[in-house]
């Protein structure tokens, strides 16, 4: 059977290799230009992330919902959080890179000061949705990583309100990030 815009997605979750081919040549350069615009200089974790995107969609081909959104808008969906995954492994490798291997004598921030603000950026206009209060329980749990009870003792707020809290805001975030709205 001749894989089709209308049978794809079908043989993708019967694990047919076609389905795939299908895939890489016709969404793959919403794939590759999502992955050359936030990884433009880290080229050597290119081919890799993009690699890392076909083996996700393989793998989690099940939780696509036609109903939901579109399979274009799926894939660029995964190709931007897997590039923003391996940005962070950049990041995390920096820290720990051995100083007697470095070929330079003077370290560069510049590209891990532009990944920091990008991410800084994305998370501002992510949490830009939520009231204040939660914008700030937010921050506190996952960003500072902060347990519960301290931020209970700092805001003088109960955990189940907390909880409570962060949960709707997860859930409003969920909400708006699905759908494509801002």
């Amino acid at each position: 059977m001749k894989i089709t815009e209308e049978n794809f997605i079908l043989k993708l979750k019967q694990r047919d290799d076609k389905a795939l081919e299908y895939v890489i040549d016709n969404y793959g350069w919403i794939i590759k230009s999502i992955v050359k615009k936030n990884l433009y200089n880290l080229e050597m974790y290119q081919d890799e992330c993009i690699n890392d995107i076909l083996l996700g969609l393989w793998n989690n081909i099940e939780s696509f919902d036609e109903e939901r959104s579109t399979f274009k808008n799926w894939i660029a969906g995964i190709s931007k959080y897997k590039t923003i995954d391996y940005r962070r492994k950049y990041l995390k490798n920096l820290q720990y890179e051995d100083i007697d291997n470095m070929e330079i004598k003077t370290e560069d921030n510049t590209c891990k000061e532009l990944i920091e603000n990008e991410i800084s950026q994305e998370l501002e206009n992510m949490l830009s949705h939520l009231k204040d209060k939660d914008k700030e329980l937010f921050l506190k749990l996952y960003v500072e990583e902060k347990d519960i009870d301290t931020i209970s003792e700092e805001t003088g707020m109960n955990r189940d309100v907390i909880y409570n809290r962060v949960s709707r805001s997860k859930k409003k975030l969920r909400d708006i990030f699905k759908t494509g709205e801002r």
